[in-house]
């Protein structure tokens, strides 16, 4: 496949990506076409920010979260990193911070 029209299919596909389609690719099929799926870092200072956004103590979002409030103490002071899911689950209420109001009972 020529380059340049290489490069044309893989933004079409970061914009299909973008504005919310679900096309199905493989890792193997992004990766030719030169499409990366970003690594998300957390730094402590955004942690933080979303938490007090949402108004909520460490241990409140914790448990917003589904996770132990030690992770949330160790993550905003830098001595641990979110990994995995849990760094898209932090995503979710800074993009949408209603988004855990169900969790509330």
């Amino acid at each position: 496949m020529r380059e340049s029209v290489r490069k044309a299919i893989g933004e079409t596909v970061r914009d299909m990506l973008r504005s919310g389609l679900k096309p199905s690719f493989t890792k193997k099929e992004l990766d030719s076409l030169g499409v990366e799926i970003q690594d998300i870092r957390m730094a402590k200072e955004r942690i933080r920010a979303i938490r007090k956004r949402m108004n909520l103590s460490q241990t409140v979002f914790a448990k917003m979260l589904n996770v132990s409030p030690s992770s949330v103490r160790h993550w905003e002071q830098g001595n641990r990193r979110p990994r995995g899911s849990a760094v898209v689950l932090l995503e979710l209420p800074e993009k949408s911070p209603h988004v855990l109001d169900y969790r509330l009972s």
